[in-house]
């Protein structure tokens, strides 16, 4: 089956801006792509960028000025609050920069929140092995260093099994080797479920990982390639 037959989601033309008249500031100008299913996607980009906007518009937690977004067929823009609130808990998983664990949950329990908004979850002892967190599970958020901590957050996202997996800055306020270790996690969750990933950095290396580099500078896309020289996660530097 070729890329284009596999499309899975679609932007067109999308714009975004702040504020109003002379504070007014257009963050996407006009922002078209395509990812296809399965695919690591990497927003790349500078502070300022646009980058986490967009990605804030595909979860479903901002609206995009004017543009469409089609995910799978369906129009966000078609969606109601109720339908909005209905993707984001059956097919989208979000990772952020800080991990917003419950603190008073333990790991297995964290990841049991996210697993209570599917239909179809994964099974939760398997996750926690392929986190690396099963002899864990039974720990406080503040009994686990800070990788172990995104791991939960990574496994409360991936649990509900969603089509989308969106990460913001996962390995942001990690150190050099956790960031590779989560990095290395995010690319066995891709081979493993088959889940299409669209992470935004502004480590140029990360893009080497991707099979799909999307480059944004001043809202707009500067860049939109596929990586035909791959490496695996393990062998990134920085």
């Amino acid at each position: 089956m070729s890329r284009a037959d596999k499309k899975f989601l679609k932007v067109s033309g999308l714009t975004k801006s702040f504020g109003t008249g002379d504070t007014k500031q257009d963050v996407l100008k006009g922002i078209d792509f395509t990812v296809a299913k399965g695919e690591f996607c990497v927003l790349l980009g500078p502070s300022g960028s646009g980058k986490s906007t967009l990605l804030n518009i595909l979860g479903g937690i901002d609206s995009a000025d004017k543009g469409e977004i089609l995910i799978a067929g369906d129009k966000l823009s078609a969606m109601n609050e109720k339908g909005l609130t209905n993707y984001r808990r059956k097919h989208l998983g979000y990772v952020f920069q800080m991990y917003n664990l419950i603190p008073n949950l333990n790991v297995k329990e964290n990841i049991e929140t996210g697993a209570y908004l599917s239909d179809s979850p994964l099974d939760i002892d398997e996750l926690l092995k392929t986190l690396g967190l099963y002899e864990h599970r039974h720990k406080l958020p503040n009994q686990l260093s800070g990788g172990q901590q995104q791991r939960v957050s990574i496994g409360r996202a991936i649990v509900k099994n969603p089509d989308l997996l969106l990460c913001d800055e996962p390995t942001g306020a990690l150190d050099y080797t956790t960031s590779k270790e989560i990095l290395q996690l995010i690319e066995e969750i891709n081979q493993k479920y088959g889940n299409t990933i669209i992470m935004v950095t502004h480590n140029e290396a990360i893009k080497l990982m991707a099979d799909h580099v999307i480059k944004l500078r001043d809202g707009k896309i500067r860049h939109d390639d596929m990586n035909t020289k791959k490496i695996t996660a393990a062998e990134l530097e920085w």
